[in-house]
């Protein structure tokens, strides 16, 4: 035998037939069909099988039962949902050259349906089942089920939760999960509840899927922008030959730098009307030369430089330092705050900002002080009569209940706040009111023209006015202006407690306790040395060249302490930078006796100025000569060259087209040279407010 098998292995197995292996299998296939006797059925399920007798018992209850209405109820609520979405879509695709903003819905990645080439003999038993349902809904009566299909229901729930599971990932149509094996078999109707219920959760959750897109023309409307700004167009170049006399009115408001700041601390470009470069020049401490006793009120220095921005003009610089009271020195001060307390104020920058700026007022105040308060909100009411400072807390108390609401009736506010300061008034004393707004009168007399005359009329009777700004949106810069300098008082913006520090705390003197009144100046060129010139700012501050020895002509005031600052640009005779033409027929020669006198005079200074008390002028004269000159503008005095970069800084946000070539840059390198000592790091702020503004006017040369 292992001879024979030896010899078996090592021959070669005959190769297979093509056709020898399908009659193989034909005949196995056909043995097949005999012993299952199906030989001639269709593909499928037919009654008689387990599977269909196990799914006739599951779904003919829920047909009966829930599923129809579940149904239903889940295509009322996807239909119309679908309907929505798709009209969304249609509706927002953006046109060609369109404009309309689009939001990127991230979508669920979604598992691809595998297509099948028969259908099961599950998915068949399905939808018999569906079908059978239907009939029987139709008819009104049950649906028939299968007898054996119930004898072996406990048995085959492993094998439905199989099949459930099976038809499911084969056909695309998601059906909820059938009872996992092992669980308890449900009774039919739980089972039909549970089902609709689910597909109704499912159905819900399908909508939420994807967030609709929002068109544009849905999205809410940005917070309508009512600030109004009350400055001119900037002062242009004049001709000495044809007008050699400039005059106009001190400003020692400060308002407008906080409010630029602001906005550029905001990551926004302010807006040019809101550019007063003398109330940006003046909001800092300069340390110019003090007068020597209150008999004085104060000084004026003159100081010539080269221009820094324009090579062929100069800059004649006239710095003033008001007399510095002694506390000790102040007289008894009676003020009555002015509160708004309309609706417009409730927002984290107004009214709670306006209630800590106040409490640190009060603690400046001396204890035979007195102060009122007034709030107006639709009607002005009295929140405290006059009390004296030494009842501090009753004072703080009335300040922290106070709450916003109501509509803006500032005229009967500052009408009742009048009456409490005449209530209270104090003879050689301060008696001042302190508006404190955003400016939005919006009920009542709202003409500048009739709060213009209000304010004059109470003015002479000794009692003046300032103004504290508040808030963004709605704030009225114009009217507080009026309002400031129509009531001898100065206007300050408060957008941080800082501020609220640096106004009412650090130069709370200045601002409470005037030293002169109705301060004037003129400066009058001299044509044999200078061809033109144009004052830097005070555009809302011009007066005539008359007004300046007319006593009845109001103007502003200086406090304690204060430091005014103007700046002229002026163009040399001679220079190749004079814009305008000679004159073909020049006016009059003057003597040679008065040429010889004003020999090496530049130009002439006047200020006039009252008293507190006073209702007569006096006069104060300086004449600029080459000896007020310095050769470079390092030379010149740190205060100088600082201020220089303020007024450079305010021209280029104004617009000012002389200073188009004149880099951001240039001004961060002239200011920063100059910081000084800096103790309070105002100098320090300006400086990145300079890099903020370049970044956001999108380079260094730009005017805008």
């Amino acid at each position: 035998m292992t001879d024979e098998f030896d010899k078996l292995s090592g021959r070669t197995a005959p190769k297979a037939s093509n056709e020898a292996r399908a009659r193989a299998l034909s005949a196995a296939m056909q043995a097949f069909d005999l012993a299952e006797e199906n030989s001639t059925s269709t593909q499928g399920s037919v009654p008689p099988v387990r599977q269909s007798s196990i799914f006739n018992r599951i779904w003919s209850p829920i047909m009966n039962r829930k599923l129809l209405a579940g149904s239903a109820l889940a295509t009322l609520l996807v239909v119309p949902a679908a309907a929505f979405l798709t009209l969304e879509l249609t509706r927002n695709t953006a046109l060609p050259g369109g404009s309309g903003t689009e939001i990127a819905v991230k979508e669920e990645p979604r598992q691809k349906a595998v297509p099948l080439a028969k259908p099961s003999s599950t998915a068949a038993t399905v939808d018999e089942s569906l079908a059978a349902a239907k009939k029987s809904e139709a008819s009104g009566s049950p649906a028939p089920e299968n007898t054996d299909s119930k004898a072996k229901a406990t048995a085959d729930e492993p094998e439905i939760a199989r099949l459930l599971t099976r038809a499911r990932e084969q056909e695309t149509v998601e059906v909820q999960s059938a009872p996992q094996a092992g669980s308890p078999a449900p009774t039919a109707a739980a089972e039909a509840d549970a089902m609709a219920n689910q597909m109704m959760s499912d159905s819900a959750a399908q909508l939420s899927v994807a967030a609709p897109i929002v068109s544009p023309d849905m999205q809410p409307a940005p917070p309508e922008n009512r600030e109004r700004f009350g400055k001119g167009e900037n002062n242009p170049v004049k001709s000495v030959a044809t007008d050699p006399v400039s005059t106009f009115s001190v400003d020692v408001d400060t308002a407008s730098y906080a409010f630029v700041r602001r906005s550029l601390m905001e990551g926004q470009v302010p807006d040019r009307d809101a550019v007063r470069v003398e109330e940006m020049v003046n909001y800092f401490p300069y340390d110019w030369p003090r007068p020597a006793s209150a008999a004085e009120p104060f000084k004026a220095t003159v100081t010539v430089t080269p221009t820094p921005w324009n090579g062929g003009t100069r800059l004649m610089h006239v710095a003033i330092k008001g007399y510095d009271v002694v506390p000790a020195e102040a007289p008894k001060a009676n003020l009555v705050f002015l509160i708004d307390v309309s609706g417009s104020m409730d927002e984290p920058d107004k009214l709670p900002l306006l209630k800590a700026a106040f409490r640190l007022l009060v603690e400046t105040l001396k204890p035979d002080d007195t102060v009122s308060i007034v709030t107006y909100a639709g009607n002005a009411g009295t929140v405290l009569e006059p009390t004296a400072v030494k009842d501090k807390a009753r004072i703080l108390q009335a300040i922290d209940t106070l709450q916003p609401g109501g509509s803006t009736a500032g005229a009967e506010g500052i009408d009742a706040a009048y009456r409490l300061a005449e209530k209270a008034f104090v003879k050689g004393g301060v008696n001042r009111v302190m508006l404190a707004t955003d400016g939005d009168f919006n009920v009542g007399p709202a003409s500048d023209d009739d709060l213009k005359a209000m304010i004059e009329t109470k003015r002479k009777s000794g009692i003046f006015l300032s103004v504290l700004g508040f808030g963004r949106g709605n704030y009225n810069d114009a009217l507080m202006q009026t309002i400031a300098q129509n009531g001898n008082g100065t206007a300050a913006y408060i957008d941080t407690l800082a501020e609220a520090q640096k106004t009412l705390v650090e130069e709370a003197g200045a601002s409470l306790f005037p030293i002169a009144k109705d301060v004037k100046l003129q400066v009058e060129f001299n044509p044999a040395a200078i061809a033109e010139y144009r004052l830097i700012g005070y555009e809302t501050r011009a007066l005539k060249r008359e007004d300046f020895n007319n006593d009845k002509v109001d103007a502003g005031d200086i406090g304690s302490g204060h430091s005014v600052t103007a700046i002229y640009e002026v163009t040399p005779k001679g220079s190749p930078a004079v814009l305008t033409d000679e004159l073909r027929y020049k006016a009059a020669q003057k003597t040679a006796a008065d040429a010889t006198a004003n020999a090496g005079e530049l130009a002439f200074l006047k200020i006039r100025y009252k008293k507190p008390d006073g209702d007569s002028s006096a006069l104060i004269t300086t004449p600029v000569t080459e000896a007020n000159a310095v050769p470079s503008l390092a030379e010149a005095p740190a205060d100088v060259r600082f201020s220089v970069a303020v007024a450079a800084f305010g021209q280029k946000l104004s617009g000012v087209s002389a200073l188009s070539d004149y880099s951001y840059d240039a001004v961060v390198d002239l200011a920063a040279a100059a910081k000084g000592a800096d103790p309070f790091g105002y100098r320090s702020e300006f400086v990145n407010l300079v890099r903020l503004a370049k970044g956001l006017s999108g380079g260094g040369n730009s005017a805008n």
